[in-house]
């Protein structure tokens, strides 16, 4: 791990498992989880983010609620797809939620999912620039909108708009962007991530078959984006944040290993135990699930070559399992596994 305080944070679909007509009560669980990672000590909750799912598909109205339950822990989006929004719009309600959260926002964005493209282009709309240009197109536009350029020019204005002046987003909120964190999944998203100065947030896959096992994989993504975050930065004196997922369910309730037993024999069922799908034409290499007891997670942890190189270790909650499985798992980790990898609870 980081030479550092190493920061724990926990990342959450907030499925709903009750039925469309429940979605209120699959939130409110959502909420809770915040509420009682806040109180273990947690360092950030990221929030996943799906359109045409039972997960929340308005990460930032999401959040908004949690920053009036929660008081200090940060509040992340996991990521927002950037080929499906706006980026001025994205731009205005997350300065708007970081306002109301005292400055809590973590804004972590990726270009999306290219397979989702037949489905969603047709909502939100096509593009001739083609799927990752023009996800790095709209990146590059909330930068700016973030950054108080000005995106914008008001002619001859209207009501309270003045006449020939640059527009800016508002509100502003001072050091959001500082606070922007790219999900790449390959070694070139990586570099990328690097030169644009963005924090970086790897998750339990890695997009791309090296022949390299997946720890190895990402701790290859993670030294060379480093190397170009230093490049692009040298002379700022800022440091890069680094923040990996991984799926950690210490079995210590004996209800445990009963409750997430569907999704621990469905996730193994789906691939090789070195992580590569059964299909040889997916070209993605899996993480393990960390369960069991809390010793062999730990060994197994600090044996992970990426985690050597990150300054958060981020707590992938399956989307099966329920609040309450959910809940004990987040006190599992706190108590038994992140203080062992050099984690210490936020007062």
């Amino acid at each position: 791990m980081s030479s550092h305080r190493l920061e724990l944070g926990f990342l959450s679909f907030v499925p709903n498992p009750y039925g469309p007509d429940q979605a209120a009560r699959a939130l409110e669980d959502g909420l809770r989880l915040f509420e009682h990672a806040e109180q273990l000590g947690f360092d950030i909750g990221w929030i996943r983010v799906r359109h045409f799912e039972e997960f929340p598909s308005s990460p930032l109205t999401f959040l908004s609620a949690a920053s009036q339950r929660t008081k200090r822990i940060r509040l992340g989006t996991g990521v927002i797809p950037m080929r499906y929004e706006d980026p001025i719009r994205l731009a205005e309600d997350a300065a708007t939620v970081d306002l109301l959260s005292g400055g809590r926002l973590e804004l972590g964005v990726s270009s999306g999912i290219p397979q989702f493209a037949p489905i969603l282009d047709s909502v939100f709309g096509e593009s001739d620039r083609g799927f990752s240009a023009e996800s790095q197109h709209r990146l590059g536009r909330l930068r700016q909108a973030l950054a108080g350029t000005p995106v914008a020019h008001s002619g001859a204005g209207f009501m309270s708009i003045p006449a020939d002046a640059d527009l800016t987003v508002t509100p502003a909120s001072a050091g959001l962007g500082d606070r922007l964190w790219y999900g790449p999944g390959t070694l070139a998203s990586a570099i990328r991530t690097g030169e644009q100065g963005l924090d970086i947030h790897v998750s339990t896959l890695n997009a791309e078959e090296t022949g390299a096992s997946f720890a190895a994989g990402q701790a290859a993504q993670l030294r060379a984006y480093k190397e170009a975050f230093a490049r692009a930065t040298a002379g700022t004196g800022r440091a890069p944040r680094l923040a990996a997922g991984r799926i950690i369910l210490p079995f210590i309730d004996p209800r445990d290993a009963d409750d997430y037993a569907g999704f621990t024999t469905g996730y193994a069922s789906r691939m090789h135990a070195d992580g590569r799908p059964h299909d040889p034409s997916v070209n993605i290499r899996f993480d393990r699930v960390h369960s069991g007891e809390p010793a062999r997670i730990i060994d197994g942890l600090l044996a992970d070559e990426a985690l050597a190189e990150v300054t958060e270790l981020t707590l992938t909650l399956p989307a099966p399992g329920g609040i309450d499985a959910h809940l004990r798992t987040l006190d599992a980790v706190a108590e038994h596994i992140a203080p062992a990898l050099g984690w210490t609870p936020v007062g």
